[in-house]
């Protein structure tokens, strides 16, 4: 979107109470940023933070539930409330499953599957006493549904995090709405670590339908979306946010003309 596309946007999120875990760089600063410029209360969290971000930062490592109990009931005692939780923490290092420990594969489940529902279990406590209820989104991955080499444990939880989604969904309404943004491949300041360097990158952007990678914004404005108004009658739901996806790869290697078929 252009700037003046984005300023003339108003989700009707002023003043609301919104929580961004992992909102303090890559996509989650999207997501923060986003939400700010909507007019929302933005506090993020992280295990460290990051110098020079604009929204209020509370350390806390989300695979530790005591600390999100504290995390949650302290944002709910300063601000009067918790309007959205959006789940965005998470991620992982490449390592083939071969040679994956036991140890590594428990952490990263922790940290992409176990560390949401806590977080989304605490908010949950606060938001069903709360007039107006809540909305939680989390943010899931493309690699919760096709093969991820080298990030068994991450895809596995990013599946398992779309499940949690549909099965909060049913047991916390009617008073908070649960729905999941998946998301495809995203250029932020570590695209390096993932899709190489800007060449490689124009390279895979040209097998993108949209003819790019996301930028953060664009999970953020999903994300704000589904939090807001006019996603009142949306809950369960899995909103793709992927460019249009990834074509088939024997798409690229074919002899027939596929642009005849249909």
């Amino acid at each position: 979107m252009t700037d003046a596309v984005d300023s003339a946007i108003k989700l009707g999120l002023t003043g609301r109470v919104v929580l961004v875990t992992g909102g303090v760089r890559g996509v989650g600063a999207g997501i923060s940023k986003v939400f700010a410029e909507q007019g929302a209360v933005v506090v993020t969290c992280a295990r460290r933070a990051v110098e020079g971000l604009p929204y209020e930062f509370r350390a806390c490592d989300i695979r530790d539930d005591d600390a999100v109990k504290a995390l949650v009931d302290g944002i709910a005692a300063d601000h009067g409330r918790l309007d959205v939780v959006v789940n965005n923490a998470g991620g992982s290092p490449y390592v083939p499953a071969a040679e994956a420990s036991a140890k590594f594969s428990t952490k990263i489940v922790a940290l992409n599957l176990l560390g949401a529902l806590s977080v989304s279990q605490h908010a949950n406590a606060v938001m069903q006493s709360q007039d107006g209820g809540g909305s939680i989104v989390n943010i899931t991955s493309v690699s919760g549904r096709r093969p991820t080499p080298g990030t068994a444990a991450y895809g596995a939880a990013k599946a398992g995090m779309e499940n949690m989604t549909t099965t909060l969904a049913v047991e916390w309404a009617p008073k908070v709405r649960v729905n999941s943004v998946v998301v495809g491949m995203v250029e932020t300041e570590q695209s390096d670590l993932f899709y190489g360097d800007a060449d490689s990158i124009a390279a895979i952007s040209r097998n993108v339908p949209l003819g790019r990678l996301a930028k953060p914004e664009d999970i953020g404005w999903a994300a704000a979306f589904l939090a807001s108004h006019a996603a009142a009658y949306i809950s369960g739901a899995s909103l793709e946010v992927h460019g249009g996806g990834e074509p088939p790869h024997y798409l690229s290697t074919t002899t027939a003309d596929v642009n005849k078929q249909g």
